[in-house]
């Protein structure tokens, strides 16, 4: 079990380090054109043109997106960009409506003009409440085949201005369009072909000359080639992502990662429990509780579902400490089901349902831990094979509670589970000698009247 421990501490810290990589998304390319040796006369070169900053948005909106984005807000107009461009990719918001607005009005009142891409590829969704921006950024734009709506209720913002898409508000609050459906409907502000905008690069080329909050941005220069042609050229595009310790509590405020997080560590507690120690496991254990409690608030979680997800393991529990998957442990499956299922609220654009994966692995993962792994791990724990363990035949001890015929005794500065002849009980307290061992169970009998078979049963051996 320490080997899977460390294993599973492992994996954390390469998840965790692949999360901080700020790498580009597919499609999306980082330009950066040094000047040419000998410039055209009157001619004008990429370096020359002030960038354009790309902040990588993908997943619900949590605290930790919303204040990514308004930190670019502020370090792109401190940093002198000329725009800055969120590449979206999300299917809700689980912060509050007012936070939304207050993002809102942050995109809306920047003096920095705010693109909005959906991308970078054809399965990329705006849905819900962050598709809400679409109305008040400068310039948007989609890959095709990516899709926006669901956006629920419009939200207030600025000085008391509501989001509106026009005719097509209503259709995108309970439903959703394809990119030629907004282009047709108007919802987008950037004007394009067929073909859309398939890649970063392409967003970057089609804001030249595009006129936003009385700028005219300007993003596209001709490069003369050596051969004589000009090739036209971006200007550098800055990608910024999110910091390493923001990044992983983004992905531990996901669905599915919450809710394993959570049973996982239950689990490791438990366990830790009954091998009677503090180790890695334990360790382990708290720190993904943490976590999961972390997105577990995040999200929007049902608390009687939460509930129910403790109440199962505390049924588990009962049924580990003998070893014997019983009445608790199919209660407490049933219990871990019905909570698994109903643990999220649904939000607009995203019903936050687990999904089937996540679910078979969570429920056939606890129901292999709770009937078959932590009883066997307690049956090895506190029950050790016969061998090794005669010396225990006619040694004495005391019964920790009354045998009758089962109970707890005390024998060599250790419990063990007992047996006792029902025609001669034990009482709490009473002295008691060891006369057989039956697999994992302590048969005795008292020091004073034993039962005539077990007397027996020592004389003959």
């Amino acid at each position: 079990m320490r080997r899977l421990a460390i294993a599973l501490i492992s994996a954390a810290l390469a998840l965790a380090g692949g999360l901080g990589l700020a790498t580009p998304s597919a499609g999306a390319t980082t330009t950066s054109t040094a000047p040419p040796t000998d410039p055209p006369a009157g001619g004008q070169v990429a370096a020359d043109l002030k960038p354009v900053d790309v902040l990588q948005v993908s997943g619900l909106f949590d605290s930790v997106i919303v204040n990514a984005i308004h930190q670019a807000i502020h370090d792109s107009e401190g940093r002198g960009s000329q725009a800055l461009i969120l590449q979206m990719n999300t299917t809700g918001a689980v912060v509050s409506p007012d936070e939304m607005s207050d993002l809102l009005t942050a995109i809306a009142e920047s003096p920095l003009p705010i693109g909005i891409w959906v991308g970078p590829s054809s399965s990329a969704r705006a849905y819900g409440l962050p598709a809400q921006l679409f109305a008040v950024a400068d310039v948007t734009a989609m890959v095709p085949g990516s899709r926006i709506g669901h956006i629920g209720d419009p939200l207030p913002y600025g000085d008391g201005q509501v989001v509106t898409f026009g005719e097509s508000t209503e259709a995108l609050q309970s439903g959703s369009m394809s990119f030629k459906e907004a282009r047709a409907a108007g919802v987008l502000k950037l004007e394009t072909g067929d073909e859309g905008v398939p890649t970063m690069r392409n967003m970057v080329l089609a804001l030249d000359g595009v006129t936003a909050k009385g700028v005219t941005l300007d993003t596209v220069v001709d490069v003369l080639q050596d051969d004589g042609d000009s090739q036209p050229t971006s200007t550098l595009v800055r990608f910024t992502g999110i910091g390493l310790v923001d990044q992983l509590m983004h992905t531990v405020a996901s669905t599915a990662m919450a809710y394993l997080l959570f049973v996982i560590g239950l689990a490791l507690l438990i366990f830790e429990f009954f091998t009677a120690g503090v180790g890695i496991a334990g360790t382990v254990g708290a720190v993904c509780v943490i976590l999961g409690c972390y997105g577990l608030a995040e999200l929007p979680a049902r608390p009687w579902a939460v509930v129910l997800l403790l109440l199962s393991m505390l049924m588990f529990a009962i049924d580990v400490q003998v070893g014997v998957p019983r009445f608790w442990t199919g209660a407490g499956i049933t219990t871990f089901i019905i909570a698994s299922w109903f643990l999220y609220e649904p939000i607009p654009g995203n019903d936050m349902r687990l999904s089937w994966i996540t679910l078979i692995v969570g429920i056939v993962g606890a129901m292999l831990t709770y009937i078959v792994g932590m009883p066997s791990m307690v049956r090895t724990r506190f029950a050790t094979p016969t061998i090794g363990r005669e010396w225990m035949i006619g040694s004495e001890g005391e019964a920790v509670d009354p045998i009758d015929p089962d109970g707890i005794a005390v024998v060599g500065a250790a419990r063990w589970r007992a047996r006792t002849n029902r025609a001669t009980p034990i009482a709490a307290g009473d002295g008691l000698r060891v006369v057989a061992i039956d697999g994992v169970t302590l048969e005795v009998e008292p020091l004073e009247g034993a039962a005539r078979d077990y007397r027996e049963r020592r004389a003959k051996s």
